[in-house]
């Protein structure tokens, strides 16, 4: 794929140039600009499949570079700042890499940008994700302490609430987030997730057994070590859901 590097800094341009020459089956850098207005300029030039884009740039900033475009290529943002994420996220950009930039992370978006060379790349926000009931099809942002993640919603497993927070578990990461379990099931789709009982939220997909369990309740087994309980008021509805 055709990438062009956007960024101000001369020493961050040689370096991702030097770490993408470890994936040149995939990526194949056709250009660089030292600012946004080059950065346009190269876009609608050479046309590339995908931009290392740094966010804060003078003059024009990385967002405000993408406004400026008619048709906006694949975006994976290289920046020192965590802080842009969420606005990143809602452009639907492909990654986000922190600077200086980690070989590993690096790797990972260019396997995500290679999972998706086939997918159409939409360049506009979601104006109605926060009206709209989430599914396992969303991406959520999540930042826990100095760490950031964004999980795809089919990747978790189930929700624990834990007083005035919610653990997400997905893979083998399981962050905190202010939230309560009650105004997380009101933004999750019920094709998707169901509340087990008054403490987990659980991920359908996920189920890979169940048993019953005391007082008529049901016990689902996500994994041989991961187990939750659906409760005796929960399981009648379960099954009234479920049973065909």
């Amino acid at each position: 794929m055709k990438a062009v590097i956007i960024d101000d800094e001369r020493l961050a341009r040689t370096e991702l140039k030097h770490l993408l020459e470890q994936h040149t089956d995939t990526i194949d850098v056709i250009g660089e600009a030292v600012n946004a207005k080059e950065g346009i300029e190269a876009i609608e030039k050479q046309k590339p499949d995908v931009i290392f884009l740094d966010i804060q740039m003078p003059e024009m900033n990385g967002f405000e570079m993408l406004k400026e475009l008619d048709e906006i290529p694949k975006v994976i943002f290289i920046t020192a700042y965590d802080e842009h994420a969420i606005e990143a996220f809602k452009i639907n950009a492909l990654d986000y890499l922190l600077k200086p930039v980690d070989p590993e992370r690096l790797k990972e978006a260019v396997e995500k940008l290679s999972a998706n060379k086939d997918e159409e790349f939409e360049s506009k926000v979601d104006t109605n994700r926060k009206e709209r009931k989430l599914t396992v099809n969303d991406h959520v942002f999540i930042k826990d302490g100095e760490k950031c993640y964004y999980p795809k919603l089919a990747d978790v497993r189930y929700f624990e609430s834990q007083g005035n927070y919610v653990k997400v578990y997905f893979d083998k990461h399981h962050p905190m987030i202010l939230r309560s379990l009650n105004a997380l099931e009101e933004r999750l789709d019920g094709e998707d997730f169901f509340r087990a009982n008054r403490k987990y939220i659980i991920n359908l997909h996920w189920i890979r057994n169940i048993e019953n369990w005391f007082n008529g309740g049901l016990k689902v087994f996500f994994t041989d070590e991961e187990a939750v309980e659906i409760s005796r008021r929960q399981a009648i509805r379960f099954k009234d859901i479920m049973s065909i």
